[in-house]
C-alpha cells in the first residue's frame, strides 16, 4: 500500500500565475522522488460546492503539510478588510506553523502591487524567501526545498546509516554499564584518551555517535538496550547441517540478537561448538591444547567482517550456516570499489562501509582497521592443512566459505568421481566413516559394485582404509591436497 503523501498548498493569484501553478504540479507528478512524497492542491480543481470560497482555502491551508507561496505582481481581490486571498493564506500557515517555502517572480519590484510588495517584504523578515523568472527555474529551486524538507524530516537520508539518528530512541535506550565496559577495554587495548568515569554523553559525542543529541544507528548496535527494537533486522542467524546441503527443516538454529559484540561472540560460539576438535597433551603447556579443525581466529574474522561491513538499509540479516565440509558466512551488501573478490587475496587497504561501527569494533579489539583480515584467514587456513576460503560476491550478497577439509567441491572435479562415489563423498563428509555395506545403502548399487568404487575411491587417495574384514571401513584421507591427481589441463 502507498504510504500517505504530504500535501502542497500552492498560494499565489490564479490569474496571474496560472502558468506556474500547473507547471508546479505537472513536475511534482511526474519527478520519480517528489511524487512519492508529495501531492499538490489547486483551489481551481475544487468543483463547485455551497461552501464559502474564504473558508475553503482556509481549511486546506490548516490540513496541508506544506505551504508554498508563489507571489508576483498583482495582489489579488481584496476582501472588506483589505486582505487578498494569498496574504490571509500565509497568515494563516504562519499561525499554524506550517513549513512555508516562498518564492517570488521576477527581479525588478517596480511593477507590482504595493500590497504584494510589502506581503513580500512581511515575508522576507520571517523566512528566506528565493526569486525566479520562469517555470523552470521555479521548479528548480522548489526541488532543492523539497529535498531539504524529506532529509529535514529524516524521511530520507544523505548521512550513511551508522550516523543517522535512530527514531525515537533516547539515551535511555543505551546501557551505561555497557559503554563503561567498552571505554575500560578501549583503554586497555587502544590507549581510548577518557576515563572510565567519563560522563556517557562525553564518551559518545568522542565517538561520533550523537546526531543533535539524539543516539545515532550506531550507538544503539554498539550499546543499545534492545536494539532490535529500532533496528529489527540487525541480527544474525545462525544454522547446522549435518550434511553438505541446505536442508528443510533446519536441524538445529539459532537467531541471536542484542549488540554487535553480543552477536560476534555468540555467533562465534556457536560456531566452534559444530567443529570437531582435538585435545593435546600437558607435555607440550601447563594446559592441554585443544586444536579446532578451523582455526577459531579464520571464523571469528569472518564474522566480525561480515556484522561490521553488512548493508545495513537492507531487510536481510547475516547468516552462518555450518555444513559438513564448510562454514558459509552471508551478508547483504557489496564490496565497496575498488575492492574485488580477488583483490581480498592480495595486500589491499581498509575500506569501511560503516565507519562508527568500525571504529568502535577496532577500539574495542574485534577488528583491524589495516586490510589484513581476509589474509589472515588465508594464511592460519593454509597453516591447518585446509583450503583457502572463498569470497564470492553475487548480486546484492557477499560470502565467505571456509573450508573444513581439503576436498573442496572445485578440487573433486578433478578426480574424475562417478555420481555414485560423489555421494559417498557427501555421505563421508557427514558420517565421518563408511563401510561397503553403507556405501551399497546409500548409493544403491550391489557389493561388487561398491567394492569397485571403494578401491577406486582409495586408489585416487580420495579415502583411506581402517581395518580388515568384516571390521573395515573407509575415512576421507586428511591431508592437504594441492591439485587432485589427473586433474584436467587448462587446454583439455
Amino acid at each position: 500500500m502507498r504510504a500517505t503523501r504530504l500535501r502542497i498548498f500552492i498560494s499565489s493569484v490564479q490569474k496571474e500565475l496560472a502558468e506556474e501553478r500547473h507547471a508546479v504540479r505537472a513536475f511534482i507528478e511526474n519527478d520519480p522522488l517528489l511524487c512519492r512524497f508529495f501531492e499538490v492542491f489547486l483551489f481551481e480543481d475544487l468543483p463547485a460546492s455551497d461552501r464559502r470560497a474564504d473558508a475553503v482555502y482556509l481549511a486546506e491551508v490548516d490540513g496541508c503539510a506544506i505551504y508554498l507561496g508563489v507571489f508576483g505582481n498583482d495582489y489579488g481581490f481584496e476582501d472588506a478588510e483589505g486582505l487578498s486571498p494569498t496574504e490571509r493564506e500565509f497568515d494563516r500557515a504562519t499561525v499554524q506553523g506550517k513549513p512555508r517555502l516562498v518564492f517570488v517572480k521576477g527581479t525588478s519590484d517596480q511593477q507590482r502591487h504595493s500590497k504584494m510588495h510589502a506581503l513580500i517584504h512581511k515575508a522576507g523578515n520571517q523566512l528566506i524567501r528565493r526569486r525566479f523568472n520562469n517555470s523552470a527555474e521555479l521548479n528548480a529551486a522548489l526541488y532543492a526545498s523539497l529535498v531539504d524538507h524529506l532529509e529535514s524530516c529524516g524521511i530520507i537520508q544523505t548521512r550513511p546509516f551508522d550516523e543517522r539518528p535512530c527514531s525515537d530512541a533516547t539515551l535511555d535506550d543505551l546501557d551505561a554499564h555497557a559503554v563503561t565496559d567498552f571505554v575500560r577495554l578501549a583503554r586497555f587495548g587502544r590507549q581510548f584518551p577518557l576515563p572510565e568515569n567519563a560522563p556517557l554523553i562525553d564518551v559518545l559525542t568522542h565517538l561520533h555517535l550523537l546526531c543533535e543529541g539524539q543516539p545515532t544507528n550506531a550507538a544503539l548496535l554498539l550499546f543499545g538496550r534492545d536494539p532490535q527494537r529500532f533496528l529489527p533486522s540487525t541480527e544474525v542467524r545462525c544454522m547446522h547441517f549435518h550434511g553438505t546441503e541446505i536442508q528443510r527443516p533446519v536441524p538445529f538454529y539459532r537467531i541471536f540478537k542484542g549488540t554487535v559484540f553480543g552477536q560476534v561472540d555468540m555467533a562465534v560460539d556457536f560456531v566452534m561448538s559444530k567443529l570437531n576438535r582435538s585435545v593435546g597433551t600437558r607435555a607440550e603447556s601447563n594446559q592441554a591444547p585443544v586444536r579446532y579443525e578451523i582455526p577459531p581466529d579464520v571464523i571469528r574474522e569472518a564474522i566480525v567482517n561480515a556484522i561490521a561491513h553488512r548493508d545495513y538499509t537492507s531487510a536481510g540479516a547475516v547468516q552462518v550456516s555450518v555444513f559438513a565440509d564448510r562454514v558459509e558466512v552471508w551478508n547483504p551488501g557489496v564490496l565497496p570499489a575498488p575492492l574485488t573478490t580477488e583483490s581480498l587475496r592480495h595486500p589491499h587497504g581498509s575500506i569501511a562501509r560503516n565507519h562508527r561501527l568500525c571504529e568502535a569494533l577496532f577500539l574495542a579489539r574485534y577488528i583491524e582497521k589495516y586490510g589484513t583480515g581476509t589474509l589472515m584467514m588465508i594464511r592460519e587456513s593454509l597453516a591447518h592443512d585446509l583450503p583457502e576460503p572463498d569470497f564470492a560476491q553475487r548480486g546484492g550478497e557477499f560470502t565467505i566459505v571456509i573450508w573444513r577439509d581439503w576436498l573442496t567441491d572445485e578440487l573433486l572435479v578433478g578426480f574424475h568421481l562417478n555420481d555414485r562415489q560423489l555421494k559417498a563423498v557427501a555421505y563421508l563428509k557427514a558420517n565421518g566413516v563408511i563401510t561397503n555395506a553403507d556405501y551399497q545403502k546409500a548409493v544403491g548399487c550391489p557389493q561388487r559394485t561398491a567394492t569397485r568404487d571403494l578401491n577406486e575411491l582409495a586408489n585416487k587417495g580420495v579415502i583411506e582404509l581402517m581395518g580388515k574384514g568384516r571390521g573395515a571401513s573407509y575415512r576421507l584421507l586428511r591431508k592437504r591436497a594441492i591439485s587432485a591427481p589427473n586433474a584436467p589441463s587448462e587446454n583439455e
